[in-house]
């Protein structure tokens, strides 16, 4: 791969933001952030007035461009499914199976590993969003495909061995033992769709519980003689998944999560569903139909599925609605999720050795191109 360069007018690096820098690559990694050469070639790309920012990581994205993973589940659709959210910044992603049969269990992983040993772009890992989750908060997941977590399933998910493997459960239903045994064997437990207590989601976390998947939502409201997992979760030193939308969660709980941790471990999730990055309105989940009504995904009852945003969307709500810096913006979508993967030696900031993972956005908030690994993947026209 030839040696090239990204310039913009600024350019967010681990130490805050540069002017009149730029990034050089070679080889698909980022060789160095320096000013621009003195004399251009085709291998520059160029482009006033902007800035270059870490690539979005999206740890929760079931779906994108018109296509479900769960309905199609083959590194051809992870493929689509990147290259949908691609346009939108997101230049690292973890394909996610809502929970589903155990067929389709065993695809995900098989079909999600094909896509991983053939350099599918953008794809680091698989996100399992059940099936060992409450019933009782099941959200639009068909409880029908519940089922406990066995010897076989943790013996399976621990010899993966194909990128950062998180797996969402209930630690009500899957016990401290599993959690222990998972989180050992490298897999990244959030806990989600769970009714879980305080003093419960505490014991998941002293045994390995690394994160919470779509904070507030399909779990216990936050009471102050119940505190639940919201409390448990706010005070850890575990990570949170949000969606920030408008929909799932009203804008003051959101900025309350992100006060209340300290520790800055907040990442930005889009939850996405086919509809996100395209120009369709419904789409089928497990036998049911998902309407987008006024940017939200329901089905017949109202409930939410899912989401039709990207992590631009998310990125954008963050400065416009909740009042953030960009760069706390940027950094909750970028080095946040790459941090929960233990992927921060490798993506989620620009800086030499690390993959040329970048997006181009403008002072509007528009990305104007996508950068995976040195290669220019998407070009706004």
């Amino acid at each position: 791969m030839p040696r090239s360069f990204v310039i913009g007018d600024r350019v967010l690096t681990a130490d805050g933001w540069v002017d009149g820098q730029g990034i050089e690559i070679n080889g698909g990694l980022i060789d160095a952030v320096r000013p621009p050469p003195n004399d251009p070639s085709d291998n520059v790309h160029n482009y006033p007035g902007c800035m270059i920012v870490p690539g979005f990581i999206d740890v929760q994205v079931n779906g994108g461009g018109g296509v479900q993973f769960n309905a199609t589940i083959t590194p051809d659709a992870i493929q689509e499914i990147g290259a949908a959210h691609a346009r939108f910044g997101t230049t690292s992603f973890l394909p996610t199976l809502i929970s589903d049969t155990p067929n389709a269990f065993d695809s995900a992983l098989r079909a999600t590993a094909d896509a991983i040993d053939a350099r599918s772009p953008g794809v680091l890992g698989l996100h399992l969003e059940g099936p060992f989750l409450n019933t009782v908060k099941r959200g639009v997941h068909d409880a029908s495909h519940f089922r406990q977590l066995d010897d076989g399933v943790v013996k399976q998910l621990a010899s993966w061995g194909h990128g950062p493997l998180v797996l969402t459960v209930a630690p009500e239903v899957v016990g401290a033992p599993m959690i222990k045994q998972l989180s050992d064997a490298g897999v990244l437990l959030c806990a989600g769709h769970t009714a879980a207590s305080y003093d419960e989601t505490r014991e998941a976390l002293d045994n390995g519980l690394r994160g919470f998947t779509h904070l507030y939502n399909a779990m216990p409201p936050l009471v102050s003689r119940e505190p639940g997992p919201v409390a448990a979760a706010l005070e850890s030193n575990a990570w949170c998944g949000i969606i920030a939308d408008g929909h799932h969660v009203a804008p003051s709980m959101l900025n309350l999560a992100i006060r209340a941790k300290a520790d800055g471990r907040i990442m930005l999730v889009s939850d996405a569903m086919a509809v996100a990055a395209s120009s369709v309105t419904t789409f089928n989940l497990g036998g049911t139909k998902i309407n987008v009504e006024n940017g939200k995904c329901v089905d017949e009852h109202g409930t939410l599925a899912g989401s039709s945003i990207t992590m631009l969307d998310a990125v954008r709500y963050c400065v416009r609605t909740l009042g953030i810096s960009l760069e706390d913006a940027l950094r909750m979508a970028s080095t946040e999720p790459a941090a929960f993967l233990r992927k921060s030696d490798e993506v989620g900031m620009l800086m030499p050795g690390y993959r040329a993972n970048l997006a181009v956005i403008s002072p509007e908030l528009e990305v104007i191109a996508s950068f995976i690994d040195g290669l220019q993947v998407y070009q706004k026209g």
